[in-house]
């Protein structure tokens, strides 16, 4: 059977390591697709339309969310971001995973609206490590630091609606296991009803 690729929802907190994550997810695999989101945001230097973000102007992006064609939107600082629906599915259809990497509350959305995306929450090994990492970027003051790790106690809340948990410690061992349980996820019945419907059909007709 051909098989149809899955939305893969990716959370985490700030400093957990998602991007590197994803970025060696894509390299390692060859079936994996990041989804690209579209904003209203002006491009930065050294970024690509299609590849970096679709940009698009506050009229086209509100026009986007009238005809339903995105997956999950948010608004931040005047800008609104958001996932193409279109991109996606055609991504889905030709059989690649595509991982999607969000917040909680828009992953939570993705579910209502694909009931077999896989939720996938990255998490330090500990809160200390966790402090640890974001100090070691040297990109941030003490404040941002305090604030991320307020962000990250707030976030735990949700963690037990995900359909998986990633704790990334070391960074190649935790994208085979990330591999892993994305391909298992394939199997479960519920992202394989036609299959089972078929096989069904299959069996009454040899009766």
């Amino acid at each position: 059977m051909g098989r149809k690729g899955i939305l893969i929802v990716v959370s985490g907190f700030s400093g957990a390591g998602k991007g590197t994550l994803m970025k060696e997810l894509v390299r390692a695999y060859d079936h994996y697709a990041l989804s690209v989101s579209m904003t209203t945001r002006a491009p930065r230097l050294g970024e690509t339309e299609g590849k970096e973000y679709f940009f698009v102007t506050h009229e086209a992006f509100e026009e986007e969310i009238r005809r339903e064609g995105l997956v999950e939107y948010a608004r931040y600082c005047d800008n609104y971001y958001g996932t193409p629906r279109e991109y996606v599915e055609r991504q889905l259809e030709k059989g690649k995973d595509v991982i999607l990497e969000i917040e909680i509350q828009g992953a939570l959305k993705v579910k209502e609206k694909f009931p077999t995306a896989l939720l996938m929450f990255v998490m330090p090994p500990s809160a200390a490590e966790l402090k640890k990492r974001l100090v070691g970027r040297g990109t941030e003051s003490p404040e941002v630091i305090a604030r991320r790790l307020a962000r990250a106690g707030e976030e735990a809340e949700g963690i037990e609606q995900y359909d998986f948990i990633v704790i990334n410690d070391k960074l190649e061992e935790c994208v085979g296991k990330m591999h892993s349980l994305i391909q298992a996820a394939h199997d479960a019945p519920g992202r394989n009803k036609e299959f089972i419907e078929n096989m069904r059909k299959e069996l009454e007709a040899l009766q």
